[in-house]
């Protein structure tokens, strides 16, 4: 087979440029840290790459819905708490207006004091999340759902519970009419009361003059019976708060670990090995310096460097 001087400098030539391309991509890999730079470097692992990547970034949405979850039952909770709270000051004056002792014009301070205490437990009840979005909206509400109304308080929200949207879902905003106006009625079983009502008719009552001993009495003892049921309602309440904060914890621990797996495999599918890849550099540009002298050896052997 004859072999032309043509022939051996396209063919170096070729080499050299081969050898150059792969130092080039090589030390494209360095600059990056990247095995994978294309799908056609590696179509298994690109692939892989890019369902890791997919799985990541649903568990960082379903964790960005689980903290807004987990800020409204932490803010509902705490609302639940103050509540409880008020309704205790509430008690205690409930309870000394029951004594014989006082006047008219005392039980009609009490009931004063009350008032205030009552208007402050519906600031309670209409509480946002900052977000514009209210605790006891139920499942949604662009104005606060317990309204202040001639005949009581009413719900104006939509009843039940508004829930985040994800693989696992978690509640956004409770149902008030359940929290604050479906209290069980200790005194008619199967029965529900609202906790305003009650506060606004022992109110009324109390500041009423002239009324009996015995009249007194009944408003406070009855009133009494419906301020606890209501308060264990709160308190109810505020445990399937707490439970489902404890929910959110466990479910954003089991992505935070899915999201920590789905980027290790994608790590592994596409990050290049450093070590690995500055031996096969040097490896490379080794190779790209031999063949350049032997390309520069090729030159002389042509004809008419003999002819000279």
């Amino acid at each position: 087979m004859r072999v032309t001087t043509h022939n051996a400098f396209q063919t170096s030539i070729a080499n050299l440029q081969k050898r150059q391309q792969a130092m080039v991509e090589s030390q494209a890999q360095l600059t990056s840290g990247k095995r994978v730079l294309r799908p056609s470097d590696d179509p298994a692992a690109a692939a892989a790459a890019e369902r890791a990547l997919a799985a990541s970034s649903r568990a960082e949405v379903q964790l960005r819905a689980l903290d807004a979850s987990r800020n409204a039952m932490t803010l509902t909770e705490a609302a639940l708490g103050d509540a409880g709270e008020l309704l205790a000051q509430i008690r205690e004056r409930m309870i000394a207006a029951g004594n014989a002792s006082y006047s008219d014009s005392d039980r009609a301070s009490l009931a004063q004091a009350m008032q205030a205490l009552r208007d402050d437990l519906l600031a309670v009840a209409n509480r946002n999340d900052g977000a514009g979005r209210f605790l006891f909206g139920g499942q949604g509400s662009d104005r606060p759902p317990l309204v202040d109304a001639p005949g009581g308080v009413v719900y104006a929200g939509t009843s039940g519970e508004m829930r985040a949207a994800s693989g696992e879902s978690s509640p956004l905003a409770i149902d008030g009419r359940a929290v604050w106006l479906q209290a069980p009625d200790p005194r008619n079983p199967g029965s529900t009361l609202s906790l305003f009502d009650t506060l606004d008719r022992v109110v009324g009552e109390l500041m009423t003059p002239g009324r009996s001993g015995p009249d007194i009495a009944a408003t406070v003892r009855d009133g009494l019976a419906e301020i606890d049921a209501g308060a264990a309602n709160l308190s109810g309440w505020r445990a399937r708060a707490g439970e489902a904060l404890n929910r959110i914890d466990g479910i954003a621990e089991r992505l935070a670990q899915g999201k920590l797996d789905a980027q290790r495999e994608r790590s592994e599918a596409e990050d290049l090995d450093m070590v690995a890849a500055i031996a096969d550099f040097q490896q490379r540009q080794s190779g790209y310096d031999a063949a350049l002298k032997t390309y520069s050896m090729v030159q002389r052997l042509s004809l008419f460097d003999y002819l000279r």
